[in-house]
């Protein structure tokens, strides 16, 4: 295996691999599950079959890039229905990461950490999960310590991790990194599909920022400036499926279990979850007279290419918990200051094997994020756009 660049923690199937390759960009994973790691191993990627906790930095030295998405844990439980523990959970996490700040150089409070952590996962049904979130954070503040400070970090969630990431923020500046936080809707990135994702990049001595937005979002008003963006793709687009037909969500609108949402094929799909298979699809009238969608298609809807090789079990979970791959080259392009050729060729990649459509390719712009010029990180060489990604 070549030595990485990016180090991701709590790989998965590979959305944010896939990702990388596309941009030309070495990337190592580190994923427990041995379904996701069979997916893995299908699809070429590099990956390390562990827990993250039993590694560090020094594992991966030639690493320059941390990446992750911790798995979605107790405190992010919606709804006040879990009795306020969500709410316990989420300051517990908070309390220690400012503890783990103060410990970085310290290793008596850096053994209180790892004894309040232990503590933690023994509350029931726990096992160990909800402190899964601070794991980047101790793999930020260990190379610090240990002098080989990533050079940029990259990290996602669902939205109510956003306030993790806001303490993250605030430990990582104190530390010399510029970072941008944020909600990024994957509509608007030419994902077919409406997706909300907490985002944190950061950057050791550089500029850090979201990437720009390249797609309309999908809702009835729109500002000026959306109205400039490119049509948000949508499911036919990207579907071998003949139109019209519409797909009725397993998930109530509004908490009524009666009131199904519905999608038309000229409009994105739903969040793509692990119950996928329970959205219903037919002709307007006509529901569940259709198939439903199968893995390779509920993996197009969330960007992987169209013969994408899932393997293991339960596979719409496996797609349901990946970052939509086409969502991770705009992030990694503007963390690692690719520019938008980088950015604009890896979509090309993207779309000429099936993971997204001629729509997703975003207009002709300036090689500006936000407006705002990045210097890149990396010498990166980007491949031919007609080359397959994994």
């Amino acid at each position: 295996m070549p030595d990485p660049l990016i180090v991701d923690l709590f790989a998965g199937p590979g959305g944010l691999d896939v990702a990388a390759g596309w941009l030309g960009v070495l990337a190592v994973g580190i994923e427990l599950d041995s379904d996701a790691c069979a997916t893995r191993k299908a699809a070429g990627l590099a990956t390390v079959s562990g827990d993250v906790k039993a590694f560090r930095p020094a594992d991966f030295p030639e690493a320059r890039v941390l990446t992750g998405g911790p798995p979605c844990q107790t405190y992010t439980v919606a709804g006040g229905r879990d009795g306020g523990a969500g709410r316990r959970a989420l300051k517990q996490v908070l309390d220690l990461a400012d503890l783990m700040a103060e410990s970085k150089n310290n290793k008596r409070k850096r053994a209180k950490v790892d004894a309040e952590l232990a503590e933690l996962a023994k509350a029931p049904g726990d096992k160990g999960r909800t402190g899964l979130v601070l794991e980047p954070l101790r793999w930020a503040l260990t190379a610090l310590r240990e002098e080989q400070p990533y050079k940029a970090i990259v990290l996602e969630q669902v939205t109510t991790v956003m306030p993790v990431w806001e303490a993250y923020a605030e430990i990582l500046e104190g530390e010399g990194y510029s970072v941008d936080t944020g909600v990024l809707r994957a509509e608007e990135y030419g994902v077919p599909q409406t997706r909300k994702r907490a985002v944190l990049i950061a950057r050791y001595h550089g500029s850090a920022t979201l990437p720009e937005k390249t797609h309309r979002p999908f809702r009835k008003k729109l500002t000026p400036a959306e109205e400039g963006r490119r049509p948000h793709v949508t499911m036919v687009d990207v579907l071998d499926r003949l139109a019209p037909f519409e797909v009725i969500s397993n998930y109530g609108t509004g908490g009524d279990p009666k009131a199904r949402g519905r999608r038309q094929h000229d409009e994105p799909a739903f969040t793509v979850t692990g119950k996928i298979r329970r959205n219903k699809v037919g002709p307007p009238g006509h529901p569940d007279a259709d198939p439903r969608f199968d893995d390779a298609e509920a993996g197009q809807l969330q960007s992987f290419p169209r013969d994408y090789p899932w393997r293991g079990k339960d596979i719409p979970q496996q797609i349901g918990n990946a970052i939509p791959p086409l969502l991770g080259v705009h992030i990694l392009a503007a963390a690692l200051g690719l520019g938008n050729e980088a950015r604009d060729a890896a979509v090309k990649k993207a779309i000429a094997c099936g993971a997204a459509a001629p729509e997703s390719a975003p207009l002709p712009a300036g090689h500006l994020s936000n407006g705002v010029e990045v210097q890149g990180l990396f010498p990166v060489q980007v491949a031919s756009p007609i080359e397959q990604p994994v």
